[in-house]
Formats: C-alpha cells, sequence, structure tokens
C-alpha cells in the first residue's frame, strides 16, 4: 500500500479518518497522463546523468508506457487505496518491474512532482480553452458579417438609448473573447517553466540537469528559485481567473441571450437542440442552455474565490492544505471546455429575427441625441442648450404617441423654429446608426472594418 512506502517515520497504522482525509486519488487521477509523462522524462534524465543504469531506465520506460495504455483500457482501474496518482502509478511500476521502479524517486519529491503534474495540465488546458475561444471568436464574426446593416436597440441601464446594428453588438463579445484568449496566452508564457527537479524544497544533491527535462517536456526553462516552486500555484489561480472572467462574459451574453428570446423582444430564436420544454405547460421553450451557463459562471467564481483563500495564509514551501488547490481548478476547466462548445453550437445556429429588431428601434426615440448633435453642429446652439431642445421635441413625440424619427418637420420647428429640413433625414434610425462613424463606432463600415481586423487577427493565431 502507497501508504507503507511514502511514511517511513511513521511507525503506527494511519487513522482510517486520516487516510479519508488525506486520500486524494479520487479526483487527482485525472493527473495520470502528467504524472507518467513527467516520470518518463525524470527517467531519462536520471539515466542521462549516470545517476540510474541504462538497463533500469529502459524498464522503467516500459513500464511507464505500459501503465499508460493500462489505464487508457481500463485494466488499471485508478480505485485503490492509494493515497494519490503518484503513489498509484509508483506502486504498479515497481509490482511490474521490480527494485528498478523504487528508483524512479531518485532526486525527486512529491512536492515538485505534483507541482509539474499540475503545471503540465493547467499549461495544456490553457490552450486548449483558448483554441475554443477562437472557435466562438469566428463563430460571432459569422453572425456579425451577416448582420451589419440590421438594426437593433442599444440600450443603456436596460433602456432604448441609440440605434446600433446586431453585428456590432456580436462584435462587442468577440472583443470580450479575444481578451479572454490573450489571458490564457499570457499566463501560458508565464507559467511554463519546469519545477522537476527542486524536489522537497532545496533542491537536490544529485547530478540533475533540469534542462534536460524542461526541453523533454515543453518547457521553456526550469524554474529560478526551488523554494517558490514547490509552494507556487499562481499558475492554478491564472487559470481560475482567467475562467471566471470567461464566463463573466459568457454569463453577460447568456443574459441578453435569454432576454432576447423571450416573447416580449423575440429578437433571435434558439434552435430546438439547445431548449428544453416544461413538464407540465407543453407551450414553454426555455432557454436552458444560457440560463446554465449564467449559474456556472457562479461555480467558477466561488472555486476561484476557494483557492485564494486556501493559499492566502500558507508559509513556505509545501502545505498539505495545497491538496485543495486540484478539485476547484479541475472543475472549472471541465465547465469551462463544455460551456464554450455548448456556446460555439447555440451561437452559430440561432435564429436572428431583424424585422423584431427594427421594430423595438421604433421605441424610445433612438435617434434623439442625433438632433442635440446636430443642432450643435449645424446651428451653433450650446449641447446643453440643444439637450434641452431636443427633449421637448421628445415630449412632443409622446404626446403624439410617435417615435421621434416619425416627426414632421412642422412638428419639430413648433418646438424651436431654428430647426431645419436638413435634420428629418438624420432623425431616421438607420441614418442614426451609419452616422456613427468614429473609429469602433456603431455604423456598417466601422462595423465592417471591425470584422476585418478581428479576422486578421484570428487568422495571425493559427
Amino acid at each position: 500500500m502507497s501508504k507503507k512506502i511514502a511514511s517511513a517515520r511513521i511507525t503506527e497504522t494511519s487513522s482510517q479518518l486520516l487516510q479519508e482525509l488525506n486520500n486524494s486519488l479520487p479526483f487527482d487521477k485525472v493527473l495520470y497522463r502528467e504524472d507518467i509523462e513527467g516520470s518518463r522524462a525524470h527517467a531519462f534524465m536520471l539515466s542521462e546523468q549516470g545517476i540510474i543504469s541504462k538497463d533500469d531506465y529502459e524498464k522503467i520506460e516500459n513500464g511507464l508506457v505500459e501503465i499508460y495504455e493500462e489505464i487508457e483500457s481500463g485494466k488499471f482501474k485508478l480505485d485503490g487505496d492509494d493515497e494519490d496518482i503518484h503513489m498509484a502509478i509508483e506502486v504498479r511500476l515497481t509490482e511490474k518491474i521490480g527494485d528498478a521502479g523504487k528508483r524512479l524517486h531518485t532526486a525527486r519529491s512529491r512536492n515538485d512532482q505534483v507541482a509539474l503534474d499540475f503545471r503540465l495540465f493547467v499549461q495544456k488546458n490553457s490552450q486548449v480553452i483558448a483554441n475554443l475561444l477562437l472557435q466562438n471568436i469566428e463563430t460571432l464574426i459569422k453572425v456579425a458579417n451577416k448582420n451589419i446593416t440590421t438594426l437593433l436597440p442599444g440600450m443603456t441601464h436596460l433602456q432604448h438609448a441609440q440605434p446600433i446594428n446586431f453585428g456590432y453588438h456580436m462584435m462587442a463579445y468577440a472583443s470580450m473573447f479575444k481578451r479572454d484568449y490573450e489571458r490564457f496566452i499570457s499566463s501560458y508564457e508565464r507559467n511554463n517553466y519546469s519545477p522537476i527537479g527542486c524536489a522537497a524544497l532545496a533542491g537536490t544533491p544529485h547530478t540533475i540537469n533540469r534542462q534536460t527535462t524542461s526541453e523533454r517536456l515543453g518547457f521553456k526553462e526550469p524554474t529560478l528559485n526551488c523554494l517558490d516552486t514547490v509552494s507556487d500555484r499562481d499558475f492554478g489561480l491564472e487559470i481560475l481567473f482567467n475562467i471566471s472572467t470567461m464566463m463573466m462574459h459568457m454569463s453577460r451574453l447568456s443574459e441578453e441571450l435569454i432576454l432576447w428570446s423571450a416573447s416580449e423582444f423575440r429578437f433571435i430564436t434558439l434552435s430546438d437542440k439547445h431548449a428544453t420544454g416544461s413538464s407540465i405547460m407543453p407551450q414553454k421553450k426555455n432557454p436552458d442552455i444560457p440560463e446554465l451557463l449564467r449559474g456556472k459562471t457562479g461555480r467558477v467564481n466561488g472555486n476561484l474565490i476557494s483557492l485564494l483563500t486556501v493559499m492566502k495564509g500558507l508559509p513556505l514551501a509545501y502545505n498539505k492544505d495545497m491538496q485543495e488547490d486540484k478539485e476547484g481548478v479541475f472543475d472549472s476547466v471541465k465547465t469551462a471546455l463544455l460551456s464554450l462548445q455548448v456556446l460555439n453550437e447555440m451561437i452559430d445556429e440561432m435564429q436572428v429575427n431583424s424585422e423584431n429588431m427594427e421594430k423595438a428601434c421604433m421605441i424610445g426615440h433612438l435617434s434623439a441625441t442625433d438632433l442635440a448633435d446636430y443642432l450643435v453642429k449645424n446651428v451653433g446652439i450650446p449641447f446643453r442648450d440643444a439637450y434641452h431642445i431636443t427633449g421637448n421635441v421628445v415630449n412632443v413625440a409622446e404626446t403624439k404617441g410617435l417615435d421621434i424619427s416619425e416627426l414632421t418637420l412642422d412638428d419639430l420647428q413648433s418646438v424651436d423654429a431654428r430647426i431645419d429640413e436638413g435634420v428629418v433625414a438624420l432623425l431616421d434610425n438607420r441614418a442614426s446608426m451609419n452616422a456613427r462613424q468614429s473609429e469602433g463606432g456603431t455604423s456598417t463600415i466601422r462595423t465592417q472594418e471591425q470584422i476585418e481586423k478581428l479576422t486578421l487577427w484570428v487568422a495571425s493565431q493559427r
């Protein structure tokens, strides 16, 4: 049993309660690929440095490959009484190849071993999540490109504000996901350093070569300071923060999809594949996917806060508290991977109801700001005066039960005779949308420019 090979100082059998509290195999077994990968690199280095014999290395290498195949095939089930994945694999290796298996742990501690396995897991999944983000950006670009002339009420305070196009709105989320992608890539580069060879906390007297293991495992180079390395979980915190921020963006999009699919809006229709019915009301079509995505955001936020709390008071170096570092990360990574895939599919297949969007633009006097801007630019009226004049025009429209874009010149001049006929065309919602041609604005031309720039950027990341 693992407790025997890792407990030389302990003379009494561990309490059953301690074993249950201490056992991490039920969750850290997902690290078996990383553990075997790290052990193979470590064994290669030990052989290259003459610390173990070539014969022992070959036995270790072949044994680890066989164990990997056994786990993949289900022959070796990781559900025994070993306390963690590291001990489970080492015990199995020793069973298969004898004393050579006992030499694998030379110049290594579980402290740097677990730091390596966990870091490899985070690094790999940072790249996977980043690639899924690129797919989502491409899908948002595709939807945006089809809707650069589709009018949509732009809102502040969830109140109709100014006319924009739906493609522009989609590009806002694409821009958020771009920042999310950049965070994952930045974290990957910042954390791409190898912990293996740091041993318990102070390095090792064996003549190891950390450059060798670093290169074989795909790291940039070994970490600088071993004391920091075995206690560092910044990489775990970073991926949790990156996922939380990404899921926050996803939750905001989900909130809008939920609203837009409601009867009061009907701006979009989710495919039946991405909705559910009611157990009692046969007419219902519920937007469960965006609701679940919105809900899971709280879950990943909790995982981030949990690990921050675990780490906040720990002295250097390793402490057993740090066994709590992985479950939240595993859970958040799993949630992120599934969420990105389902969001991408849902957005790709949703129906955009452009007529309903455009009808909604006739509610709320969306082009009112254009009147105020016109009075400033073309008539020379100070903005604050133009602001109040426009407010009075809106009151006239409200009295008549019209949108400001439907008022006649006579209606406008009844408020202020200085308003001339040039303003009438500008109050049209489409004209208002296209008038916003400042860089980053909502005009069709500027939206197309944003699409082209982001498309080129995505291509540069492939």
